[in-house]
């Protein structure tokens, strides 16, 4: 009695991994995408909360809370380019653009992910108690390599922020090249 051997023949091991190799190309985009979307949304979300937290301890602190960029965590940057980082602060002495002094402390500071580009029309955000009006401005939070759309978070007079895809004229919001 011949023993039949078990396997598979070369042709269905090409048509296998023919298969898997299309599969994988299709799927690899579409999971870079994901995780870029996931990296911005993680970005949005933390400036998000800092803004909400700035405008409550400005309130119960009674004194100006300001966030500006920051490369190092300690001091303001002075640019418009947040992609490094950036601080939340009491500016006990309310300079605009805002700047660390020695007797103010740093209340968070935080570090952007090397995949999320954050640019703002503004070189600072200014809250105040409730009696003044908050600086109003966008962030932009682009993918360096353009996997995604671009989305902004919008800051208004009272310091409240939220998130938009379009512009008030009702086009995509662009990023800095």
């Amino acid at each position: 009695m011949a023993t039949k051997t078990r396997g598979f023949t070369l042709y269905e091991l090409l048509i296998t991994v023919t298969l898997i190799a299309l599969i994988s190309g299709l799927a690899i985009p579409s999971f870079a995408a994901n995780l870029a979307r996931q990296r911005q949304r993680v970005e949005i979300d933390a400036l998000f909360h800092a803004i909400h937290l700035a405008r409550k301890e400005s309130i119960m602190r009674r004194k100006v809370v300001s966030l500006c960029p920051s490369l190092d965590g300690q001091s303001c940057s002075g640019s418009r380019d947040w992609s490094s980082g950036w601080l939340m602060f009491e500016n006990s002495d309310r300079d605009s653009p805002p700047s660390v002094d020695a007797n103010e402390p740093v209340l968070v500071s935080h570090r952007v992910d090397d995949a999320v580009v954050i640019s703002a029309n503004r070189k600072g955000f200014t809250l105040r108690a409730t009696f003044l009006r908050a600086t109003n401005g966008t962030f932009v939070f682009c993918d360096p390599k353009d996997r995604i759309k671009p989305r902004a978070l919008v800051i208004s007079y009272t310091g409240r922020p939220r998130v938009a895809v379009l512009t008030t004229d009702g086009e995509l919001y662009s990023c800095a090249d």
